[in-house]
């Protein structure tokens, strides 16, 4: 493994972290070491208190002014319980690297414009199936959700069929439900982990103030860094 791989953080650790955590996200999807690079962990928590986590991809790391974007159904756990309880936290491991990111912050949904943006990046089967699946939901078995996809792909103009979209010479046109978009978590704890020998990890946590705006938007406060045993 090159010593690349193999560093570990600055002595002097830097006053705002989020453009070495910038860095090693690009690195990490540029290298490619894993089949998803972008692969987070999100954790949330219901009203009730219990916790639950799940696998997202993370598709913006915004390192000024500091957040990260992941897109879902608005009707699904997670967005439920982010909606009732928007402290989450997320956790990124590139094994192969060496290396570990865990953020905790705050959610707010983003602005329409960058859900359509990314909406109309996706495939247009994706974009069928975001509209087909009522995610989260109970269904009564596989056959009964393949039927309604199937309805929903009738709706576009395209043929579902034994688990599988038809040929088409041109693309249907589907717009971005109004149930389905982004969220931006904006980062109120950033820490960095590079393996050591012998489990002598090296860990750095950053910390700084948010406070929401009535605009939805979030002001940031300084950071404060400190160091941390494995």
């Amino acid at each position: 493994m090159s010593s690349l791989h193999e560093e570990l953080l600055p002595e002097s650790l830097p006053s705002n972290p989020m453009q070495t955590a910038d860095e090693w996200f690009g690195l990490a999807n540029r290298e490619r070491l894993q089949p998803n690079p972008d692969a987070m962990v999100i954790a949330t928590a219901g009203t009730d208190g219990r916790p639950s986590a799940r696998v997202v991809l993370c598709k913006k790391f915004v390192p000024d002014p500091g957040f990260v974007v992941f897109f879902t159904n608005y009707g699904s756990r997670k967005a439920i319980e982010m909606e009732d309880r928007p402290e989450v936290a997320a956790v990124f491991h590139w094994d192969m690297l060496r290396r570990q990111m865990r953020i905790e912050g705050r959610v707010v949904r983003s602005p329409a414009e960058e859900s359509d943006e990314y909406f109309a990046s996706r495939s247009w089967k994706s974009r069928i199936g975001a509209w087909a699946s009522r995610q989260s939901r109970s269904v009564a078995d596989r056959p009964a959700l393949l039927q309604q996809v199937a309805e929903t792909a009738q709706r576009f103009g395209v043929s579902f069929r034994d688990g599988r979209f038809a040929e088409i010479d041109s693309p249907p046109v589907v717009e971005r439900p109004p149930f389905w978009g982004g969220y931006r978590l904006w980062i109120s704890r950033l820490e960095l982990w590079v393996e050591g020998e012998g489990r002598v990890h090296d860990r750095a946590l950053w910390e700084r103030r948010l406070t929401p705006d009535p605009d939805g938007a979030v002001v940031t406060g300084p950071w404060t860094a400190t160091r941390l045993q494995p």
